[in-house]
């Protein structure tokens, strides 16, 4: 039976989980999601002539697991996954990118994710909004890595 009254005197010190197996104790780290919602970023994309002489908006979506109780318990951004760094860095690599497929896009901008920002888990979706004529966005939607239980 786990000692709960540590618990009640120090709630920071019980950020993780845990789980007793036969005579195993395992720590479980909480699975938190931290997004980027509607990122909108001009650049060349596409595979016809005409779509290589403009820029077009790309929106992107994207969820990153992260374990959040950390920065949570210390109030302290360096211990974050900071969103506007991460969006930053996908400004300026899509901004000056010139790819055919939205699918390769989406592929080197969640390898940037996982890599740049040691993120292990990472689920993106690409649109190109306006692209077909009666639909609002076409695009894909990716998952890369192991998304923690």
């Amino acid at each position: 039976m786990r000692d709960k009254s540590a618990e009640r005197e120090n709630p920071d010190a019980a950020v993780a989980h845990r789980v007793r197996s036969h005579n195993d104790t395992v720590t479980l780290s909480p699975m938190d999601i931290v997004f980027i919602e509607d990122l909108r970023i001009d650049a060349v994309i596409g595979i016809y002539d005409w779509e290589r002489r403009v820029r077009q908006t790309l929106s992107f979506d994207i969820e990153m697991a992260f374990d959040n109780t950390v920065p949570a318990a210390t109030d302290d951004i360096g211990l974050t996954l900071n969103y506007k760094d991460v969006s930053k860095r996908l400004i300026d690599y899509v901004g000056t990118s010139s790819f055919g497929l939205v699918e390769t896009l989406a592929e080197r901008c969640a390898a940037i994710i996982r890599e740049e920002f040691g993120v292990a888990w990472v689920r993106l979706k690409l649109s190109k909004p306006g692209a077909v004529r009666g639909a609002k966005a076409v695009g894909v939607r990716i998952e890369r890595g192991v998304r923690p239980q």
